[in-house]
């Protein structure tokens, strides 16, 4: 998902935040795992009833695992990149501790498109020796939009016209 955040002082930058797609709601992920932990439930249940003293043991365990791996996954959608491109920056920003990864004069940064197996692939920014990917988790549809936006971004911090890519 790609949100155009307002800038900070009038005029002065351009930010784009990206963040991955959520497939559920904190609701959805609760029922989930009520669909989960009551059929298992029930068989430990069975299963201690005929005479399996540790099935009641292994479905905790088992539902302990459950739940820590669909809050991992939940968690993982929390991240995001920050984009800032101002006249005289551009600067990559990334969760949890939004600190910057990539940072150069927007004139001179390169942006292309990595070559990917079967479909589009990454996009890089690059400066001075240094790349960085960006929007990694975003959908090949919405990678194609981020960077016809970069490009634009780009030539206005840098005066310059967008390059159409060939």
């Amino acid at each position: 998902m790609i949100d155009e955040l307002p800038p900070s002082v009038t005029g002065s930058e351009a930010q784009l935040l990206l963040r991955p797609r959520r497939i559920l709601t904190p609701r959805q992920f609760v029922v989930l795992f009520v669909l989960i932990a009551v059929p298992v439930s029930v068989v430990a249940g069975y299963s201690f009833a005929m005479g399996n003293a540790f099935a009641p043991a292994f479905a905790v365990l088992d539902l302990a695992i459950v739940a820590v791996a669909l809050r991992w996954v939940w968690r993982s959608g929390d991240r995001y990149e920050r984009i800032v491109v101002g006249g005289q920056r551009l600067e990559v920003r990334r969760s949890p501790d939004d600190a910057a990864v990539f940072s150069a004069h927007p004139y001179w940064v390169r942006l292309r498109r990595a070559s990917g197996r079967g479909g589009p692939g990454a996009i890089c920014l690059g400066s001075q020796g240094r790349e960085v990917e960006i929007g990694s988790f975003l959908p090949p549809d919405e990678r194609d939009e981020l960077l016809g936006r970069l490009r634009s971004m780009l030539a206005a911090a840098s005066g310059r016209a967008p390059v159409e890519e060939s």
